[in-house]
């Protein structure tokens, strides 16, 4: 009889995280490997000046003649945030929505584990495979810094993949929280994904426009990418992250108790 719904999870998504894994590795690899390219351009920093001066502003071009800096700019600020979103995203809406849409949740309910205990153990499943992924990031650049001269600490390293793995760990448990009340995958998928790229327009608006400033610490972008997130610290924002998306798991967890699950065609 399943007890252990957070194993069988871990089980079920290995194939999935050697996947995500191979494919975080081979970009670090190859941006890593640009960079002597860019760090050869005579007068860079003129060249850099050239770039509209909003544009240096969002992506911290400034910071762009140091190794951490160019980090930062190509992946740090846009493509590593894309992964770690769709990956959690992904696995958020599958683990409850998911289930339902494949008739396998009746089955799960079957067994001795409560909804609060499934709802949970599904939480952590999630939260184990983005941190893993983040754990593969922090190898990688600390692979990779002394091969290509990007001179990247551990400490570094470290900071701005937890700052991915938090963005992404609470935008997972946003899409578990709404997969639990709605029930299909298509709706927590399309709901969690508008709030994703919701919160990145406050962003980019707030980096922009006087008027949306005050704004911009609300935003999960900001508390992720602000002054960094490679040579950020620990910034008291992180802890936001967590926070939010355990809050909307907390929230769907009566919501859950209480719906009829079926099964959606």
């Amino acid at each position: 009889m399943l007890r252990n719904v957070f194993l069988k999870n871990l089980r079920d998504q290995r194939r999935g995280l050697v996947g995500w894994s191979i494919g975080i590795v081979l970009l670090i690899l190859l941006m890593s490997a640009l960079w002597p390219s860019f760090g050869e351009i005579a007068d860079l920093e003129a060249f850099l000046s050239n770039y509209p001066e909003a544009m240096r502003e969002l992506f911290n071009l400034e910071e762009f003649t140091t190794g951490r800096g160019y980090l930062n700019a190509e992946i740090y600020s846009a493509l590593l945030p894309v992964l770690f979103l769709v990956y959690a995203i992904g696995r958020g809406a599958r683990l409850i929505a998911g289930e339902e849409q494949a008739g396998t949740l009746d089955l799960l309910l079957m067994t001795r584990v409560s909804r609060v205990g499934l709802v949970l153990q599904q939480a952590a499943a999630v939260a184990v495979g983005t941190v893993v992924l983040g754990v593969v990031l922090m190898v990688a650049v600390v692979a990779c810094s002394p091969v290509f001269g990007l001179d990247i600490a551990l400490g570094d390293a470290a900071t701005g993949s937890l700052a991915m793995v938090l963005l992404g760990v609470e935008f997972g448990w946003l899409a578990l929280a709404v997969g639990a009340v709605a029930g299909r995958r298509a709706v927590t998928v399309a709901v969690t994904s508008a709030l994703a790229v919701a919160a990145y327009l406050l962003y980019v608006a707030g980096r922009l426009v006087d008027a949306v400033e005050p704004w911009l610490p609300v935003s999960p972008f900001h508390q992720a990418l602000e002054g960094g997130p490679l040579g950020a610290g620990l910034p008291a924002a992180y802890a936001w992250m967590p926070l939010v998306g355990a809050l909307a798991v907390a929230v769907s967890l009566p919501l859950f108790h209480r719906r009829d699950v079926g099964v959606h065609r």
